[in-house]
Formats: structure tokens, sequence, C-alpha cells
């Protein structure tokens, strides 16, 4: 069981406008120089012809889903980024929707690409994550690193020798926490690795790929914080068959 309670507001309706500044068509620096490459190569040449992409937000991922020849059906419970969604991708399928009420069970792909820190409450998610897979089906999930959300929101500290460190704490602990930067202030979760895996094998799904991806490119300085910390993994389930 999980003492998670949910904030009264998670901020997106509010950081709506300034996420899609943040992002716009590219993404971030995480998602262009340390997801995107990794995250498409679990998808090219395997065979996906439906994709479920959960918290879609703008609909990027999506996009390239589809560039890939992917049919990607994409829901988030944002009315504002699923608009932009649809405004940048008129052709493509966009939902109001929230994992936790998946009803489909007809995808031979469900991707979850920095989604799990934001939904409340895993326990009732994940399950419809993997009840939305055909047998034989892949859950393909990019998160924030468990290492990295135990960390207080600005992350790096200097030690009283004057090093600059990341520091963690409370890592065991389920909890919210709200994090901003340039406009956005949404609430984050933070679970340890071991809340995720277990709710991932107990439906049954086989861990087929574990990555912790480096950066390739971009600003220098941000390649070297992304090199000293593991901000991201990057799993791969299969459900039986």
């Amino acid at each position: 069981m999980t003492s998670e309670t949910t904030p009264p507001d998670d901020g997106w309706n509010h950081s709506a406008a300034a996420w899609i500044a943040e992002q716009g068509e590219a993404g971030d620096y995480g998602r262009r120089f340390v997801l995107d490459a990794p995250m498409i190569a679990r998808l090219k040449d395997r065979g996906f012809r439906t994709a479920l992409d959960i918290g879609c937000g703008e609909g990027r991922f999506c996009r390239i889903m589809r560039g890939l020849g992917i049919a990607a059906t994409g829901i988030d419970p944002t009315e504002a980024l699923i608009a932009r969604a649809r405004e940048l991708d008129p052709g493509g399928d966009y939902r109001l929707g929230r994992a936790e009420t998946i009803d489909d069970s007809r995808y031979d792909l469900v991707v979850s690409y920095l989604t799990l820190i934001d939904i409340p409450d895993i326990d009732i998610a994940i399950p419809r994550m993997a009840a939305a897979l055909k047998p034989g089906g892949t859950l393909l999930v990019a998160n924030l690193t468990s290492f990295n959300t135990a960390g207080p929101a600005e992350g790096w500290r200097r030690d009283p020798d004057g090093e600059v460190r990341f520091s963690i704490d409370h890592y065991m602990e389920d909890r919210a926490r709200w994090v901003g930067w340039r406009g956005i202030r949404i609430v984050n979760w933070h679970r340890p690795l071991s809340r995720y895996m277990s709710l991932l094998l107990a439906q049954g799904l086989t861990l087929r790929h574990f990555a912790e991806p480096l950066p390739q490119g971009g600003d220098p300085h941000k390649a070297a914080a992304y090199r000293r910390v593991p901000y991201f993994h990057i799993m791969e389930w299969q459900k039986p068959g």
C-alpha cells in the first residue's frame, strides 16, 4: 500500500502555457540530448503498429512515433496541452484522459515518457497501463531516477569544503514535491525504485531492458551535470504472449 496523498492542485493547468513555451516543438535538453535517441532505438524495426502515449502533453513523442509509422493515441488530463497537440498534429489522435482510467486493451505498445513522476496513484495507473497492452505487448518507460527525485528541488549544493554535490534524503519515503523553473510550477512524485519495480512485476510483466542513458551533445555544462548524476532511466517491460 502507499501513503501518498494527492495535492488539491498539481499545477499543470496553471503551468501549461509556460510548459508549451519551454518545450517548443523539439523538447527540452533532457529529451533532445539524453532520452530521445535511446527511446527511439527501442521502437525502430520492432513491428509496433498501435501505441498509447500516457501523459502525452503537447504531443511531441506521439509525433515522433507517427513518423516511425506507429499509429499513436495520446492521452493527457490537461486541456491546454491536448489543444496544443491537436494544433501541431491535426491528423493525430489526442484525447483528454488519465492513466488511472484507461479502459482499452488493444495496444502493441504503451509509452510513459517522463510521466510516472506526475501520476498520483500508481497503484491504479500501472495495472491499467499493463491491462492496455495486447498479449506480448511492450510497456516502454522513461522516468526520472529515484535518486534524482529524492533530492531537494535545487538538487546541487555546496558542501562545507565548497565542492558542488548532488544531495538526497528520505529516499524510501513516497512523497509529492513542488518543482519550478521558467514559469512552470508542478507536482512531481518521489518514490523509491523498488515501488515501481514491485508494481510492474506484480502485473506479470517481464523486464527486457534497463538503461541509464548518458547525454549525447548539447550544452557541455549541462552534459557534465547529467554525466555526474543519473537523471533518467529507461525500462522496457513485456506482457506475456
